[in-house]
């Protein structure tokens, strides 16, 4: 059976719409964590760039993109740097992106509080419950919160 001109031109232009697509679909976001206390996100990738903050052991980050050694970064408020890549770990962490949340003994707005927490405080995410997350802070308390209030929201 022969294809038509037209046929040829119709199946490369889905061929090539489905190429351009690959991307967007089903690759999930690189989360990871920072591995010690002080380390710097610079403006470019590489140690003469300008140091434009600082951050904390286990802030997460999601990674942009990776040149050579260093990964593109950005925060849960949006910030963006460059960050050597030995000084991150794919240990995966959440940070609260609200003024205040409550942390709850169980995954509904109904269970008893356990803490309130306030914004910029880091967890380590357990299980997921639907849109609530199971989460352990520095191994001294346990306990639920919704995902709206962490950043990310998908981090297992």
């Amino acid at each position: 059976m022969k294809t038509s001109t037209l046929q040829r031109l119709f199946l490369g232009s889905v061929f090539a719409l489905i190429i351009l697509l690959l991307p967007e679909v089903g690759l999930a976001a690189e989360y990871v964590s920072v591995k010690k206390d002080g380390v710097n996100i610079r403006s470019g990738p590489n140690t003469k760039s300008k140091v434009i903050w600082q951050v904390f052991k286990s802030f997460p980050l999601e990674v942009l993109k990776r040149e050579g050694k260093w990964a593109n970064v950005i925060d849960f408020e949006g910030d963006k740097g460059w960050i050597y890549e030995t000084l991150i770990s794919s240990k995966k962490t959440v940070i609260v992106n609200v003024e205040t949340a409550n942390m709850r003994t169980g995954s509904s707005k109904d269970d008893p509080i356990v803490a309130t927490v306030k914004k910029g405080v880091v967890f380590e995410p357990l299980e997921m419950n639907g849109d609530w997350m199971k989460l352990r802070y520095k191994n001294e308390i346990t306990g639920w919160m919704h995902k709206s209030l962490l950043w990310p929201t998908d981090p297992l």
